[in-house]
């Protein structure tokens, strides 16, 4: 690996400079990230970072930030989407990190799992984070998000598990999610959500678990053509559950 100095720190694996700011915006009352110093993240071994092997340009590349459980708070701050070469993203069951998800994350393409279940993360989500073309992942369930689902969000190509339960959500869920073509999961139930369930929802072949329970839907009819998704097992909505045979 080439030799370390702080330029290239910078232009290699993505945090340099911008870790002061990354961590200026976290308050650690329990000391958990008191390695985040000085020194390359990645050869000094910081708490919750997880780098890649040495690449062909010669320089380890941040991977992952695995900050689970580690009783932050603060706020997650907009150079986290400078860290271009990151696919797990997991700031899960901190309890309190407030503030608003950073629209910056959108511009972290090979990002892979978004993790941020468990904080009070508030505001609307931003249409960038619909930009996120290898996302498997998305969970920001039991936080305080509102505003409306972005249409963006079709774009998601990859994503599997879309998780945002426990907020509050509003508005009508966007017809054109339904071209979602990879989602397994959706979770949408504990929100404020309302206008009727899109029917388009049954173009989507792969689901398998649609949850929209506790909202305010107009009516608790599900539509006839839900009956159609082949490999559904499991549709919640109000006080409605119907389990549906493979």
């Amino acid at each position: 690996m080439k030799a370390y100095n702080k330029k290239q720190e910078n232009s290699a694996n993505g945090i340099g400079d911008d870790h002061e700011a990354i961590r200026r915006k976290l308050k650690d009352p329990r000391k958990n990230l008191r390695n985040w110093i000085k020194g390359d993240p990645c050869v000094s071994n910081w708490t919750g970072v997880i780098c890649t092997m040495p690449q062909p340009d010669g320089f380890l590349h941040i991977q992952e930030l695995r900050m689970l459980n580690l009783n932050l708070t603060g706020k997650l701050a907009p150079e986290l989407g400078q860290l271009s070469n990151l696919t797990v993203l997991n700031f899960m069951w901190n309890h309190n990190i407030t503030g608003s998800i950073p629209k910056e994350i959108g511009n972290i393409k090979s990002l892979k799992f978004l993790l941020l279940s468990g904080n009070q993360l508030s505001g609307p989500l931003a249409d960038e984070l619909g930009f996120l073309p290898n996302l498997f992942m998305f969970q920001v369930d039991l936080n305080q998000i509102t505003g409306s689902l972005p249409k963006s969000f079709v774009n998601l190509i990859s994503c599997r598990h879309f998780h945002m339960n426990n907020n509050s959500i509003s508005g009508q869920i966007p017809s054109e999610l339904s071209s979602m073509p990879a989602l397994i999961h959706f979770l949408l139930d504990n929100n404020n959500l309302m206008g009727n369930l899109p029917p388009e929802f049954s173009q989507m072949p792969k689901l398998r678990i649609l949850q929209l329970d506790n909202n305010n839907f107009g009516g608790t009819e599900i539509p006839a053509s839900y009956g159609n998704i082949s490999n559904l097992v499991k549709l919640i909505n109000g006080l409605m559950v119907q389990m549906v045979k493979l």
